[in-house]
Parts: structure tokens; C-alpha cells; sequence
């Protein structure tokens, strides 16, 4: 399944479901990246991290490895 590591800039994507488990499954939660909420990307860093997001209005930057976790369609 494809990752939001995997997304375009410039792509609108909705979130099929969050891997891993404790503070950092948490901390994306947090953030109001949840189930069946869209997400656009607005950039990549050259090396993939940060990775840098709109969610519900907001901008946030997520590190690689959380982008991972977040499997999106």
C-alpha cells in the first residue's frame, strides 16, 4: 500500500490507516492526521525529510520516518 512518503507534491491524499504503535502513533494522531482525513502535499525536502503538509488547514512538517506510518490513498 502506498505511504505518504510515497505522494507527490502537489497531491491530495486521504488516509487509509496509521501503522506503528505507542508515542509516535500518538504524536501523528495529535497532529489530526486521523482516518479518513485528506492531506495535501505541499513539499519535499531534496533528501525526503522533512516532508511538509496541509491537514484540516493546517501546515505542519512531518519527519520521513512518521510518513511512512501513514498509509494513504
Amino acid at each position: 500500500m502506498k505511504t505518504l512518503r510515497d505522494a507527490a507534491v502537489g497531491e491530495t491524499v486521504t488516509v487509509q490507516k496509521l501503522t506503528g504503535d505507542g508515542p509516535i502513533k500518538r504524536r501523528i494522531m495529535d497532529m489530526g492526521i486521523t482516518k479518513g482525513v485528506e492531506i495535501f502535499v505541499r513539499k519535499v525536502a531534496p533528501l525526503g525529510d522533512p516532508v511538509e503538509v496541509t491537514v484540516r488547514g493546517y501546515e505542519l512538517s512531518l519527519r520521513k520516518e512518521d510518513a511512512q506510518m501513514i498509509q494513504v490513498s
